[in-house]
C-alpha cells in the first residue's frame, strides 16, 4: 500500500524543526557536460552529514511517550548509526545502537559523541539481530530499521518534497538505491507532488540487487559486496520493495571507474564533500547522458560522510 500524501505532508511536518532545508546547487560546467539542466539536492550538508537523519527524527517522533521513554534501538555501522543517535539525543531519547566489531573506529566516535549507547558484536547479520533483540527484551525499546521501515521512509521522503518546491517541473529524479530506503521515499515524494517525474536509480552492478529486483518482481540478494559505494551494499526490503515496484521507473547500473570518476569530477566542480554511495546517481545520469538531453533533472546527494584517509582519486589517476 502506498502511503497517502496526507501522510507525506506529516512526516514533512514532523521533521521541519529537526533537520537542515539542504541547499540546492547547480553548476554551469556540469549542465554543459550531461546536456541538462541539473539540481543537485545536497544531504551531505544535512545534520550528521546524510539524508538519514529524516528518517530518524521521522520514526523517533511517530513513537508514542512510552515508547520514547523505553528508547530506540538499531543495528548500523554507518550512517543510519549516528542519525538515530543524534536524532534521539535531540528528542529526549535513549538510542541503543548494535555496532559490528569491524566498524570504523570514527563512526564508533561519532556515535558516542552523539550519545548513542554502543554494544558491540560479531560482524554478521545474525549477530546483530540477536544482540538488538537481547536489548529490546530488556528495555523494551522500539527497533527502527535504516531501511525498511514506512515511518523512515515517508522521513526520507522529505528530501524530495523540499526539492520539488524549489524546482516544481523536474522531468527526472535520480538517487543511489541500497536498501531501498531512499529511492522509496524519492519515488513517494514524486508521486504525490509530481506525477510526470520520474525517479531512476542508479546502482553498481557489483551489488546489482535491486536492478535484477525491479525485472524479476521479487527481492534479489547479492553474492558478494564488493564497491565502493558502502552504503548501498545492503539489498531491499519487504516494506520498500513494493514501493519501489510500483514506483521507481528503472535502475541505471555503473561500474566501480565511473563511481569514481562521478566522486572527482563533483569535488572538483561542486567544491564540495559527497560519499561514493551518492556519486553513483551521477554516474547513472553521465552513462546514459544521451537519453536525458535538455531535461530538468534532481539528483539526490545522500550524504558526505567519507574517510579522508582512503580516498580513491590516486588509483583513478594512476590508472587513466
Amino acid at each position: 500500500m502506498i502511503p497517502s500524501r496526507l501522510e507525506l505532508e506529516a512526516a514533512c511536518s514532523r521533521v521541519r524543526p529537526f533537520v537542515h532545508r539542504t541547499p540546492v546547487l547547480t553548476s554551469t560546467l556540469l549542465n554543459e557536460l550531461a546536456g541538462a539542466q541539473l539540481f543537485f539536492k545536497c544531504e551531505n550538508f544535512q545534520k550528521m552529514g546524510a539524508f538519514k537523519m529524516r528518517g530518524a527524527v521521522n520514526a523517533i517522533e511517530h513513537l508514542t511517550a512510552a515508547q520514547k521513554e523505553a528508547g530506540v534501538v538499531t543495528h548500523s555501522s554507518g550512517n543510519f548509526a549516528q542519525a538515530v543517535s543524534l536524532a534521539a539525543r535531540n528528542l529526549g531519547v535513549k538510542a541503543y545502537i548494535v555496532m559490528p566489531e569491524n566498524a570504523p573506529s570514527v563512526k564508533k566516535a561519532a556515535v558516542k559523541d552523539y550519545g548513542g549507547i554502543i554494544t558491540v558484536c560479531e560482524s554478521t547479520l545474525a549477530a546483530r539481530e540477536a544482540a538488538s533483540q537481547k536489548i529490546i527484551n530488556e528495555t523494551g525499546a522500539t527497533f527502527l530499521h535504516p531501511s525498511n521501515d514506512l515511518n523512515v521512509i515517508l522521513g526520507n521522503a522529505t528530501a524530495t518534497a523540499e526539492l520539488m518546491e524549489e524546482h516544481t517541473e523536474l522531468d527526472f529524479v535520480f538517487a543511489p538505491v541500497g536498501g531501498g530506503g531512499l529511492i522509496a521515499g524519492t519515488a513517494l515524494a514524486a508521486h504525490h507532488l509530481s506525477p510526470k517525474t520520474k525517479v531512476i536509480g542508479g546502482e553498481p552492478f557489483a551489488v546489482d540487487d535491486a536492478y535484477r529486483s525491479l525485472h524479476s518482481g521479487k527481492i534479489e540478494t547479492n553474492a558478494t559486496s564488493d564497491t565502493i559505494a558502502d552504503g548501498l551494499r545492503t539489498q531491499l526490503g519487504d516494506v520498500n520493495f513494493p514501493i519501489i515496484l510500483q514506483l521507481v521507473s528503472e535502475i541505471i547500473r555503473v561500474e566501480e571507474q565511473e563511481i569514481v570518476a562521478a566522486l572527482q569530477l563533483v569535488w572538483e566542480r561542486l567544491k564540495i564533500i559527497i560519499e561514493p554511495s551518492c556519486a553513483v546517481p551521477v554516474a547513472a545520469l553521465l552513462r546514459d547522458k544521451h537519453r536525458f538531453q535538455h531535461k530538468k533533472i534532481g539528483i539526490i546527494l545522500s550524504g558526505g560522510n567519507i574517510d579522508v584517509h582512503n580516498l580513491p582519486f590516486g588509483n583513478l589517476n594512476k590508472e587513466s
